[in-house]
């Protein structure tokens, strides 16, 4: 007697592949259907206004018809891309401002939004690419040294009165590091760092407890495990 449960298994393996596929093709399909629906209806709508630039003797060919069909096609295309833009960047930023008004409404809420805002804002490229390298610096005294980030090395006036080359350093506060110190310092009292500035704002924001990779660091515990 042969045994009913190869013969469930396989039942069960050709339901589930039947309604992935279902699931597949449904979206595709009704895609194409809803498309097909909007060409059928912008060319039955449009189809006079292009008649008329047709002279008489043209207006009885098959030919124009096939014509006519890809002019409708194209047509809907170029709307749909429209929408699509004016959803884009014409919805999206209204209904973007109607919610950041909102959640500023909050009490609570908006201290927190306005943060983590000002900490998006300060990884963007547009606000990142003012720190040129990562430095460490000896503050707030001496023998205690703290993370900055290089932002000039030309100051005219402080070279001027210091009568030494200065670097312009920022020290951000942890865990925001929307607000810091700006330091003038003598170039002698920055210690390079290889620390890439992404790495650096991680560490800042983590409070120290996400340390970057060092391949020193790594070389010496390879050497270590030997």
């Amino acid at each position: 007697m042969a045994d009913p449960q190869p013969t469930a298994s396989r039942y069960i393996t050709l339901r589930n592949a039947f309604f992935s596929g279902v699931i597949l093709v449904a979206p595709l399909w009704f895609t194409v259907f809803v498309f097909s629906r909007i060409v059928v209806f912008v060319g039955g709508a449009f189809k006079p206004f292009f008649f008329v630039f047709v002279p008489n003797g043209l207006r009885d060919r098959p030919s124009l018809e096939t014509v006519w069909d890809i002019l409708a096609t194209l047509i809907v295309l170029i709307l749909v891309t429209f929408l699509g833009y004016a959803s884009r960047y014409v919805f999206g930023k209204y209904f973007f401002s109607i919610g950041h008004r909102f959640i500023q409404s909050i009490p609570g809420i908006s201290n927190v939004y306005n943060t983590v805002r000002q900490i998006v804002n300060t990884f963007s490229s547009q606000s990142r690419h003012l720190f040129n390298k990562v430095v460490l610096v000896e503050f707030p005294r001496k023998g205690c040294w703290t993370i900055g980030f290089l932002t000039n090395m030309v100051q005219g006036e402080a070279q001027a009165g210091t009568r030494e080359e200065v670097w312009t350093v920022f020290v951000p506060t942890t865990p925001n590091p929307t607000s810091g110190f700006l330091l003038m310092l003598p170039r002698r009292d920055a210690v390079e760092l290889d620390m890439s500035v992404g790495d650096a704002m991680k560490m800042i924001i983590s409070g120290g407890a996400v340390v970057p990779p060092w391949p020193a660091a790594d070389a010496a515990r390879l050497r270590d495990a030997r």
